[in-house]
């Protein structure tokens, strides 16, 4: 259906689950729809000093460049080996991680692109899915099959490693694991002061889940917890903002699914943005970093919010 905004303030769309969410929710803000063209909207990223957006477009193997001055999309990279996740790195480089390529790239500031990796112990990684970069500079992304599985969003291919979570090292380049007690790692974000890390199981039993890591030593996982059961729900990828809160993607192809769903730190669910469709994954972005950009399945949204993205990109 085309995309109709809401005419009026405020806006339907943003319902309120817990009163915490009514300080989150801007009263005459509104979902906006920036661009309708994609296949299956990924890894959308936000570049301050250009003020635009990168975003995935898996299926159809590019990556696209929203202009906040303009207003303007156009392709930032195609082919993409089928990039999936995006974010940048501390000294602001493009990190992608790629299902066909199976392997997570850097795009350096003159163009090229440097694979930083796409083995562990010898053999291939599966298919990086989504992506974050620590304060000290590592890099930690997740790794499950499913860009292996057909070729819709990447190549058939026998998986060689059991799914897990990695660790590059910001000055050896060493890749290590870190968790491989995940059930379909997914989506993945650090909390505000990086002692948790947040994960998506997207193979949960019965049911998707969210769990938490604390984070030891600045490089190790322990404590395995679960932050909530998504029942009916499909959380995908997701980030925090300052005050620990979780806005993750969201959906299941039901009106009421549908959308981005954001939790406190421990779970409880404050408020729901709906959309016309799944949400697969968001990024703060904007001078403020209170612009929540929401890729989606055939489209990319946008709302202002009265929350501010913890981490850059």
């Amino acid at each position: 259906m085309p995309w109709q905004p809401s005419p009026v303030y405020p806006d339907p769309a943003i319902e309120i689950l817990d009163p915490e969410f009514a300080r989150l929710r801007l009263f005459n803000a509104s979902v906006e729809c920036l661009y309708q063209g994609t296949r299956w909207g990924e890894g959308p990223v936000w570049f301050g000093a250009g003020r635009y957006l990168v975003w995935s477009d898996l299926p159809n193997d590019r990556l696209l460049r929203w202009d906040e001055c303009t207003g303007q999309v156009g392709i930032f990279r195609a082919p993409s080996n089928q990039a999936n996740g995006n974010t940048c790195d501390r000294q602001g480089r493009l990190l992608c991680c790629q299902n066909r390529g199976r392997c997570v790239t850097r795009t350096e500031f003159d163009g090229s692109i440097t694979v930083l990796a796409d083995r562990f112990d010898g053999k291939r990684l599966n298919s990086p899915n989504d992506i974050v970069v620590k304060s000290d500079g590592s890099i930690w992304f997740t790794d499950p099959p499913f860009g292996i599985i057909n070729h819709y969003e990447g190549a058939p291919a026998e998986q060689e490693l059991p799914a897990a979570i990695y660790r590059i090292d910001p000055e050896s380049g060493v890749l290590e694991v870190v968790a491989d007690d995940i059930l379909g790692p997914n989506g993945l974000c650090f909390s505000p002061d990086e002692s948790r890390l947040y994960v998506v199981e997207s193979r949960g039993v019965p049911n998707r889940k969210i769990r938490s890591f604390a984070v030891r030593d600045g490089r190790r996982l322990v404590d395995n917890t679960l932050v909530l059961d998504a029942g009916p729900g499909t959380p995908d990828g997701m980030r925090c903002d300052t005050e620990g809160n979780l806005w993750c993607g969201w959906g299941m192809g039901t009106p009421e699914l549908d959308g981005v769903r954001v939790f406190s730190p421990e779970g409880k669910p404050l408020g729901h943005i709906h959309l016309p469709e799944r949400c697969a994954n968001v990024a703060f972005g904007g001078r403020h970093r209170n612009r929540l950009f929401m890729a989606a399945g055939h489209a990319l949204y946008a709302l202002y919010v009265n929350a501010q993205g913890a981490t850059p990109g």
